[in-house]
């Protein structure tokens, strides 16, 4: 986490370099200022700079280094818990599926949303209750 809070502190020099950097270019070629990229260059100098403060806070609180830190750790040591998966289930294609029906809809005929919305409660409905009924019931 040491690593990605430097690297987004070293960001955050460089956005403000190339935010003073583009604002003095600007201002020489047309002596004016062009605030859309002006503004937009800032905010990605704060985007960078709150996420490398927050990084930072939360590395404080957790009292550990993490194994990405740790130069003699194992590769086991970073191997968190995921979850649980169903690698046979084909319930996220459809739900896929329903989501692009969806945007069809938005896209060609609205007529083609209701179709994907019909979809997209059963794909809901047969992922999450996949495991109450058949051979996998519990």
């Amino acid at each position: 986490m040491r690593a990605n809070i430097n690297l987004l502190w070293v960001l955050s020099g460089f956005f403000l370099l190339a935010d003073v950097v583009y604002t003095g270019w600007v201002f020489l070629a047309y002596n004016a200022i062009e605030w859309v990229g002006t503004i937009a260059i800032g905010l990605c100098l704060v985007l960078a700079a709150f996420i490398a403060f927050y990084l930072r806070r939360v590395h404080g609180a957790q009292g550990a280094e993490l194994p990405e830190d740790v130069l003699d750790a194992n590769i086991d040591d970073g191997d968190p818990e995921l979850g649980f998966f169903s690698p046979w289930s084909w319930w996220p294609v459809t739900l896929a599926a329903a989501a692009s029906l969806i945007t069809l809809g938005l896209a060609a005929g609205f007529w083609i949303c209701y179709i994907g919305v019909g979809l997209f409660l059963v794909a809901v409905v047969g992922w999450i209750y996949e495991y109450y009924r058949g051979l996998f019931a519990r």
